[in-house]
């Protein structure tokens, strides 16, 4: 049997001794496609009532946009950059880039809100390394984020500057090719 304990989305209304820090994690990999080990923790989460967002920057395909995130039960927000196909380069025409910067100007706008305990930025790493999303705004949003939040960051060429600031990093790796 499960106990499910009910915490305030903030550490404001927390009457500790001390202060909960959130975690900066990072799960990387030379492949893609093992985000769903990350989604099997954010769904556990959710379920127990924590408040998450996930952002997606480079999937699209679907129109999705921040204005129409997927709600999936209660507790847990996903959000597509509003794109016609996938990123997969940096190569983006003027209304793919402007999607983009404003999923990221939305993202950081939210997070500040304090709704969210829980916050994934899958492929942020990519976005950076294309060029698409400056290094400088990543550090400093996550130099400033609210202090109860706990971040995942996923892809793969994860930017040295990220993993130095990272509390947890999680290399996956393939034990054999296929």
């Amino acid at each position: 049997m499960v106990a499910q304990l009910e915490i305030p989305a903030s550490n404001s209304n927390l009457s500790l001794p001390y202060s909960v820090e959130g975690l900066v994690q990072v799960f990387t990999s030379s492949q893609r496609s093992f985000f769903t080990s990350v989604m099997a923790q954010v769904l556990r989460i959710a379920g127990q009532g924590t408040p998450v967002l996930i952002v997606q920057f480079l999937k699209g395909g679907i129109r999705q946009g921040f204005e129409r995130p997927t709600q999936m039960g209660k507790h847990l927000d996903w959000i597509r950059c509003d794109l016609p196909r996938c990123i997969d380069n940096s190569d983006l025409d003027e209304s793919e880039n402007q999607a983009l910067q404003e999923l990221w100007q939305y993202t950081q706008k939210v997070v500040n809100e304090g709704k969210y305990s829980l916050l994934v930025l899958d492929e942020l790493s990519l976005a950076v390394n294309f060029g698409l999303i400056p290094e400088s705004e990543v550090l400093d949003f996550l130099s400033h984020r609210p202090p109860h939040l706990d971040i995942i960051l996923t892809g793969s060429q994860m930017p040295k500057s990220l993993l130095e600031i990272a509390d947890q990093i999680t290399e996956i790796r393939r034990s054999h090719q296929p």
